[in-house]
């Protein structure tokens, strides 16, 4: 019996933490995701520039492609502007800071702008070489 009493009190302990975290979970993340069109408006032209001066080009490539060795692809449908900015603030990989001391809020816009302008690759079956024979 005392295995069993016990056994259910772990469960209740367990129920309870899970519907703690639930409950602690902000509303903004339970809406829907923001799309890449509410962004605040950029300059790809100013991004491209800031793109490569702050060196996102060496993990993420220079057209935002990335790289499965060294970092995510970013574009051309890059996910949307508040999720990008809160990552490149505050990333949980190897990825450093930007800080809005290193990247202002109008430069973020502005590489956002320039991520969101890369243009999507062509389909597989319009180039020849990777066509089935």
């Amino acid at each position: 019996m005392k295995r069993t009493s016990w056994a259910l009190g772990v469960g209740g302990w367990a129920l309870t933490l899970m519907l703690v975290a639930f409950a602690s979970v902000p509303e903004a993340q339970n809406q829907a995701p923001q799309s890449p069109s509410t962004a605040p408006a950029g300059n790809s032209e100013a991004g491209k520039k800031l793109f490569l001066s702050y060196g996102c080009y060496q993990c993420h490539g220079r057209e935002a492609q990335g790289s499965s060795a060294t970092g995510p692809r970013l574009g051309p449908r890059p996910i949307a502007f508040t999720a990008f900015s809160r990552y490149v603030r505050r990333p949980t990989g190897q990825m450093p800071p930007y800080t809005a001391r290193v990247v202002s809020d109008a430069d973020m816009a502005n590489i956002y702008a320039y991520v969101q302008s890369r243009t999507p690759p062509p389909a597989l079956q319009s180039i020849p070489l990777l066509r089935e024979q």
